[in-house]
C-alpha cells in the first residue's frame, strides 16, 4: 500500500477521559474486532491495568478502512494518560504523524491534557481536537469547546464531539482522520530505517520488536543491522497487531508492526534504535529518545533472604520491558541484600512492586522513597545521588541541590485559598494563575519535587473533593538549605530511615517521624530509645518502654532491702540485654516514614 493511504495516529488525553473505549469503538467500526469479540479496555491485556481502569503500556493496531471507495490503513497507538507515564506517550508520538487531543466533557480541560498536547506540538504532529461523553448528562461540550481555545488556541469550531460509550460521532471522526491528518514521507525507495519504539519477551519466540519504518522495506529473510550496537540478526517472522498479531510477509515505508529475528535477550534490544539492513545500511540513525530521567527512588528487598536471585531476575525482566526503570545491587547492615530502584513517579513504583509481588510471588520490604540531588563539593566536582547513604561528609560539601519542577494546578475556583495553602507549606512559589473559565483556574508553580512527590496529590483531591487535577515538569538542580536526618534505633543508625530534609523541616519532621516509628515498633524486654540526629547532635527523642516482669510478686512482707535487691537484679539485667538485644523493626515502620500525612 502506497504512504498515501497509511495515517498513524496516536489518542492522548487526562487520565480517565475515554482513551482506551474511544479505541475500542474505533475498532468495532473498523471491523478490526467483531461485535462478538468485543469487550472495553481491549488493547489493556495486563491484569493490573484492568483492575485500576488505567493504560500502563502503549498498544498499537493495525485496521483497514474504506472510505470514498479507496483503501486507508490506519495504524492507532493507545497512549497512558498519568503523568508518570507520559515517557510511554512521548515514544509512541515518535511513531506517529497526528494525534487526537481527547477531553472529557464534563470535566474540561485537565492538567496532563495541557502536557501532552504541548508533547504533540513539539513533535509537530497534526492534533485533531475531541470532546468525548457527550451523551453524559452533566455533558458541557461547548464550555470545554471554549477552555480549548483558550489554553492551546485550537479554535472552538474545529473540535469533534463524539462518545466512544455509544459511538456517536466516531465515524466522522475516522473521516477526519483521513482528511486531516498528514500521510507519511514516501522514503520506499531509500536505505531501510526502522525505529523500535517497543519490545517484549516471549519465552519461545524471543524478543518481539514493536517498529515503525521510515524509509525502505523489511522482508522475511533478510538480515538485519542494529545500529546502537553493530549486531546482526536473520528477520524470522514480520507482522501486524489487528489487534492480534498476523504475520505479513513484509514492511513497507510509514507502516507499524513486529518484528522478531532469533533476539535471545531484550537486554540485545535497545528501545530507540534504528534497524537497517546490513548489505545496504542507512547513512545516519533515526533521532530515537531522550534517556528518562527517574524522579524517585527506593530500596527494595526480599523479607526472605533466599529470594534475592529470584528478585534479580524478576528486575531483569521488568526493567527489559520497561526502560523507564533502573535497578542495581544495594547493601544495608539493618536489611541485608537488595536493590536500589528508580521510578519516574509515585504511581510507577507502586505499579512495579505490584508487579513484582504478583508475577513472581516475592514478599518485598520497601523503604521510603527519595529524590535524586546534587552535591556540589569542594573541589568543584558535582556529583548526583540517589539515597541519603551516599551523601559525602559535610566538610566535604560546597552545596546541596534538590530537584525543581514546573507544576501546574487546574482546579475550582472555590479551592484557591486551601490549595495555595497546602502549596506554601510545600515551599512552592506562585509563578501565575489563568482563569480557564468563570469556575476553574490554572495556577503554575516552582516547586521542590520532594515535598509534592509522596502524598502532594492525595491531599489537592482531598482539598479540591477530587475536582483539581496536576502535572508536573522537571526544570532543574537548585540550592538549598538541605540536611541529613539520621534515624538512631536502640543507638544505631538505621541507614533504610535515613533522609535528606530541608532545615527547616527538620526538628518537626523528626518528630513525627519518632512518634509514628515509637506505634510502628513493638515492645521488646527492653527498653528501646529512639533518636533523630543531624550530624553528632540528637534533635529529638522518643522511648518504647520495655516489658517489666513483677519480680517482687513471689515476697510476702519482710526487710525492703529484699524488694530492693530484686530490683537492682532486673535493672541490670534490662541494661545488659539492651546492649546486647537486637531490635526487629517491621515494614509497617519503614512506610509510616512515608505516610507524609497529618495525624
Amino acid at each position: 500500500m502506497g504512504t498515501e493511504n497509511i495515517r498513524n495516529f496516536c489518542i492522548i488525553a487526562h487520565i480517565d477521559h475515554g482513551k482506551s473505549t474511544l479505541a475500542d469503538r474505533i475498532m468495532l467500526l473498523t471491523g478490526a474486532v467483531t461485535p462478538r469479540e468485543f469487550h472495553e479496555q481491549l488493547l489493556d491485556d495486563m491484569d493490573i491495568e484492568r483492575e485500576r481502569g488505567i493504560t500502563i503500556k502503549a498498544s498499537s493496531v493495525t485496521m483497514n478502512y474504506n472510505y470514498n471507495g479507496k483503501d486507508y490503513m490506519l495504524n492507532l497507538i493507545d497512549t497512558p494518560g498519568h503523568v508518570d507515564f507520559s515517557y510511554e506517550v512521548s515514544r509512541s508520538m515518535a511513531a506517529c504523524e497526528g494525534a487526537l487531543l481527547l477531553v472529557d466533557a464534563t470535566q474540561g480541560v485537565q492538567a496532563q491534557t495541557v502536557a501532552n498536547a504541548y508533547l504533540a506540538i513539539n513533535s509537530n504532529h497534526e492534533i485533531i481536537p475531541v470532546i468525548n461523553k457527550i451523551d453524559l448528562p452533566a455533558a458541557q461540550p461547548d464550555v470545554v469547546a471554549q477552555e480549548i481555545e483558550h489554553i492551546l488556541g485550537i479554535p472552538a469550531g474545529q473540535c469533534f464531539k463524539i462518545s466512544g460509550k455509544t459511538g456517536e460521532g466516531v465515524e466522522e471522526l475516522l473521516h477526519a482522520v483521513i482528511e486531516f491528518l498528514p500521510t507519511p514521507e514516501d522514503k520506499s525507495s531509500d536505505p531501510t530505517a526502522a525505529l523500535i519504539y517497543d519490545s517484549h519477551f516471549d519465552g519461545y519466540r524471543g524478543v518481539i520488536c514493536y517498529v515503525r519504518l521510515f524509509a525502505g522495506s523489511l522482508k522475511c529473510g533478510q538480515k538485519i543491522k542494529m545500529m546502537a550496537t553493530g549486531s546482526t540478526y536473520l528477520v524470522t517472522e514480520l507482522g501486524k497487531f489487528t489487534p492480534r498479531m498476523s504475520k505479513v510477509d513484509g514492511l513497507g515505508a510509514g507502516e507499524v508492526g513486529y518484528l522478531i529475528a532469533n533476539i535471545k535477550r531484550l537486554a540485545d534490544v535497545t528501545i530507540g534504535d534504528t534497524i537497517t539492513l546490513e548489505n545496504n545500511p542507512a547513512t545516519h540513525p533515526l533521532p530515537g529518545y531522550k534517556k528518562p530521567m527517574q524522579m524517585v527512588f527506593s530500596d527494595f528487598y526480599p523479607a526472605n533472604n533466599t529470594q534475592y536471585e529470584k528478585m534479580r531476575q524478576a528486575f531483569e525482566k521488568l526493567a527489559l520491558n520497561d526502560t523507564s526503570f533502573s535497578f542495581f545491587p544495594q547493601n544495608s547492615p539493618a536489611l541485608g541484600f537488595g536493590f536500589r530502584c528508580g521510578f519516574l513517579g509515585m504511581l510507577h513504583m507502586e505499579i512495579i512492586q505490584e508487579r513484582l509481588e504478583r508475577e513472581n510471588d516475592i514478599e518485598i520490604v520497601q523503604t521510603a522513597p527519595t529524590v535524586s540531588y546534587e552535591v556540589v563539593k569542594k573541589d568543584g566536582t558535582v556529583e548526583i545521588i540517589d539515597s541519603p547513604s551516599q551523601l559525602p561528609d559535610t566538610s566535604h560539601i560546597e552545596e546541596l541541590r534538590e530537584p525543581f519542577v514546573k507544576l501546574e494546578i487546574i482546579c475550582p475556583t472555590d479551592c484557591i485559598g486551601n490549595i495555595m495553602k497546602l502549596s506554601e507549606a510545600r515551599r512552592c512559589r506562585l509563578i501565575r494563575t489563568d482563569y480557564i473559565s468563570a469556575t476553574r483556574v490554572l495556577m503554575e508553580y516552582k516547586a521542590p519535587l520532594a515535598e509534592i512527590v509522596y502524598d502532594f496529590y492525595d491531599q489537592l483531591k482531598g482539598i479540591s473533593s477530587g475536582y483539581a487535577t496536576m502535572d508536573y515538569e522537571f526544570i532543574g538542580f537548585e540550592a538549598s538549605n538541605l540536611v541529613k536526618i539520621d534515624f538512631l534505633i536502640n543507638g544505631k543508625p538505621v541507614d533504610a530511615l535515613a533522609m535528606i530534609i530541608h532545615r527547616d523541616n527538620a526538628e518537626p519532621r523528626g518528630r513525627k517521624m519518632l512518634i509514628k516509628l515509637r506505634k510502628a515498633i513493638p515492645r521488646h524486654q527492653f527498653e528501646i530509645p529512639l533518636q533523630v540526629a543531624i550530624g553528632g547532635k540528637i534533635i529529638a527523642r522518643e522511648t518504647i518502654k520495655g516489658f517489666r516482669k513483677d519480680v517482687t510478686a513471689k515476697l510476702y512482707g519482710g526487710d525492703v532491702t529484699r524488694k530492693m535487691k530484686l530490683l537492682k537484679k532486673q535493672k541490670e539485667g534490662k541494661k545488659r540485654m539492651k546492649s546486647i538485644g537486637n531490635v526487629s523493626v517491621p515494614q509497617e515502620a519503614f512506610m509510616s516514614i512515608l505516610d507524609n500525612s497529618e495525624e
